[in-house]
């Protein structure tokens, strides 16, 4: 005679942990951001439907975990400190390199074009409404004539798409290389000063990126990407090999003299 299976009660989640599970969720998709300040406890609770007690027991797992910190009479905030993994002196070592400058462009045709391929799929219109504002920041930023401004309105647009994508990966991982990104942007923006004509060829692609994220068109979004980047590292080749020449130029000339 087989003996009958013994059922286990379903074990229902802690409250705490479901209210934890959900602010690490809002932490990851960047809803809540490095540095920013959390809505005040009660504001919270309201925002969750529990108790204060059950609420402030999240908190404190979230902080044991090191993803906030609580300031004495100033709140809770998200750990600034979260993204600091890619601030090591390897990272600045390659910010300097001029052979990472191209390293990196490679690394940006993957990582936005699969944010720009994901943004059109499964952005919303307050997405859209946030990417559209960051492309008029750089026109605003283009205004100041300072390239790390510029760099950094830039960068700002792309980070909007990768919110934009829904996938905490994409968005988290370029949060932390952010410096080293908004590096690279600034780089490539007081090499291309040299070719001030190519930075209106620059800008239409940038608005073709953004009307097809907008128009909700994945492959279209994704070429748009790739055919962006790919102009912008051509034109830098062809300036370093244009400097190559004249450098080997200059060094026969005075070759010549002795």
């Amino acid at each position: 005679m087989s003996i009958p299976s013994i059922k286990k009660p379903v074990k229902q989640a802690k409250l705490s942990d479901v209210i934890q599970s959900q602010l690490e969720t809002m932490i990851l998709e960047g809803s809540l951001k490095p540095g920013q300040k959390l809505p005040a406890e009660r504001e919270l609770a309201k925002q969750f439907d529990v108790s204060r007690p059950s609420l402030r027991e999240a908190i404190q797992k979230l902080e044991a975990k090191n993803l906030v910190t609580r300031r004495q009479g100033g709140g809770t905030y998200v750990n600034e400190n979260i993204l600091g993994g890619l601030s090591d002196p390897l990272f600045a070592l390659m910010a300097s390199s001029s052979e990472s400058q191209f390293d990196l462009l490679e690394f940006r045709h993957g990582i936005e074009g699969m944010s720009a391929y994901y943004a059109a799929m499964r952005g919303t219109q307050a997405d859209f409404d946030e990417i559209q504002r960051k492309h008029d920041n750089i026109g605003s930023a283009q205004l100041e004539e300072n390239y790390r401004i510029e760099a950094e309105a830039v960068f700002g647009f792309y980070l909007a798409i990768c919110a934009a994508s829904h996938n905490g990966v994409i968005l988290q991982l370029a949060n932390s290389m952010a410096p080293l990104l908004i590096d690279n942007i600034e780089q490539n923006l007081t090499i291309l000063a040299k070719r001030p004509d190519v930075f209106s060829q620059i800008s239409d692609y940038r608005t073709r990126l953004m009307s097809a994220i907008i128009s909700g068109k994945p492959q279209i979004a994704w070429g748009a990407s790739h055919r962006h980047l790919a102009f912008i590292e051509e034109v830098l080749l062809k300036m370093t090999q244009e400097n190559s020449r004249m450098e080997r130029s200059m060094r026969r000339m005075k070759q010549a003299k002795f």
